[in-house]
């Protein structure tokens, strides 16, 4: 049996970066929609020709390097100006001079916009639309047409909205794409209109849909439109957009395709959504919510011991799909409510072997320190750390690398008001401990912009000699939370300690009512983990 077609249009590029807080360069933008690309929407939707540098540079740069093998790249823009004429309107000369293929534009739907927001006549409004539509068409472009307002507009006076959808199809627009501009619709009413408009409109354009998430229905909105008759859905990856965000393609694609049996994307690219979505993510420097589904590292993650014992028995019992359909997998996140299954799947992913006994000291452990404040699912060093140690020193457990006799910190402030700080360390390095012969006892003293800055630069110079792949660990993120802030100045604190080796890249956690200890549990972890782990390359 055929599958019914959804085409997938992305507006990432413009309305997606209309989120508060997010900026891309034109670099940033061809990257993105060589992804877009990549994945398979049917179209890619670049920007406004003309609004700014930015976007003309775009379209000016897409043309020699931008090579797309599945989408259409779209330029989007608005009507002509009221009591205007086509041929020598601004916004749409510059939408031939991007020399897309297709194009995008605005049009009032709603007789309150077209009144009080252009303030002119419903029959210029509907002018403005026939023109626009049909000198874009005549210049041999696909001409889609974004009906702004349109649930609102036919709540309001019906009749005028169905006549702004009929100036575009007579004058030669292939797509009419309903949108739900301020965000307010519910999908009772959305999968209601789109049926009034695909009865009226009948074969004679594709219906489409855009929504905005402001009520947290345009998922929702856009599936009911599908199921309504609508054949296009417009969105944004991540659900970027101005507000509370588009139609997140991210979740209405798979639930589209995998759900409800829609083609969305050619055979196997769904498979690159989780991907592609970080990718972009990573772009504009806005991570994936770790909860988005689908798409997010948490959207198969499992902490329950009794989700987890089950997966193991039957891997459909807590997920709804495959998590490698959207190219993403299962994960089993430890914590104080994992059992004993938990652990040992964990074990036997990062390839160790505990027996019975040492899973059930791991439990032990991971329950007495996550009570005291430590959170291992955020910590997956510290968390394989805590699991090596249950074996040893021998095979698969952790070598003891240096022992840390004593450390101190002094901090003065000198006259001027500034303040210095000097920690001294004493340490053994060699695995037979202070007493054996091939131990050393190291002392240093190091300067820090800050004691933990002075801990670490002594203990590195304490043991760079013998350990010199430490050269090869750098610290790249330091955070500080405070767990009991009622207590004040005595309060608990949680420090999350990340490092790199430029192969991997790891975290580890301490947790102290003082900072300075926190920050050496972590920091020691930091240390030993990338130790262990260049050992065994």
């Amino acid at each position: 049996m055929t599958k019914r077609l959804v085409e997938v249009f992305d507006t990432t590029l413009r309305d997606g970066l209309q989120v508060e807080g997010a900026s891309a360069t034109v670099d940033d933008k061809l990257r993105i929609a060589e992804q877009l690309d990549l994945l398979g929407v049917h179209f890619i939707e670049g920007g406004w020709p003309g609004a700014n540098p930015k976007d003309i540079e775009f379209f000016a740069r897409a043309r020699n390097e931008l090579t797309l093998t599945t989408s259409t790249l779209v330029a989007f823009g608005s009507t002509r100006r009221p009591r205007g004429r086509s041929d020598d309107d601004a916004t749409l000369r510059n939408l031939i001079e991007a020399n897309t293929s297709a194009v995008c534009i605005v049009a009032k739907s709603s007789e309150y916009q077209v009144v009080e927001t252009l303030q002119t006549t419903l029959d210029e409004g509907a002018a403005m639309i026939a023109d626009s539509v049909r000198f874009l068409h005549g210049e041999g472009r696909q001409v889609l047409v974004d009906l702004e307002h349109f649930f609102d507009g036919y709540l309001q006076n019906p009749e005028f909205s169905l006549r702004a959808i009929e100036s575009a199809v007579v004058s030669g627009a292939t797509h009419l794409v309903l949108c739900d501009t301020n965000g307010g619709t519910l999908p009772h009413e959305i999968g209601r209109i789109v049926a009034d408009v695909r009865n009226h409109v009948a074969d004679d354009a594709i219906i489409g849909i855009h929504c905005h998430d402001d009520t947290g229905c345009a998922v929702a909105n856009s599936i009911a439109a599908v199921e309504a008759g609508a054949r296009h859905v417009q969105g944004t990856l991540n659900g970027l957009g101005e507000r509370t965000g588009n139609t997140n393609l991210s979740t209405v694609i798979p639930n589209l395709q995998l759900k409800m049996g829609y083609d969305c994307l050619p055979e196997g690219r769904i498979q690159r959504l989780t991907s592609v979505s970080h990718h972009v993510a990573e772009t504009l420097n806005r991570a994936v919510d770790p909860q988005a589904p689908f798409v997010g590292s948490s959207a198969f993650a499992h902490k329950a011991g009794l989700h987890v014992s089950a997966i193991v028995r039957a891997k459909d019992a807590y997920e709804h799909i495959d998590p490698e359909a959207v190219g993403n997998g299962t994960r089993f996140v430890v914590s104080e409510m994992a059992g004993r299954a938990t652990i040992q799947m964990k074990a036997e992913e990062i390839g160790i072997e505990l027996d019975g006994a040492q899973v059930n000291e791991v439990v032990d452990d991971l329950k007495r320190l996550e009570h005291e404040g430590y959170q291992f699912e955020a910590a997956d060093a510290s968390l394989e750390l805590l699991m090596r140690r249950a074996i040893g020193q021998g095979a698969g457990g952790v070598p003891e690398f240096f022992r840390v006799e004593s450390m101190r910190v002094i901090t003065d402030e000198l006259p001027g008001g500034a303040f210095t700080t000097e920690a001294t360390v004493k340490v053994w390095v060699g695995t037979d401990g202070p007493d054996g012969v091939d131990a050393q006892r190291h002392v240093c003293v190091s300067e820090g912009n800050g004691p933990i800055n002075a801990i670490d630069s002594a203990l590195r110079s304490a043991i760079a000699d013998a350990l010199p792949h430490i050269a090869d660990i750098h610290l790249v993120d330091y955070k500080v939370r405070i767990l009991d802030g009622a207590t004040a100045t005595g309060a608990t604190t949680r420090v999350l300690l990340s490092a790199t080796d430029g192969r991997r890249d790891w975290t580890t956690i301490g947790v102290s009512p003082n900072i300075i200890e926190a920050s050496w549990r972590a920091l020691e972890d930091s240390l030993v983990f990338g130790l262990l782990h260049a050992a065994v390359r």
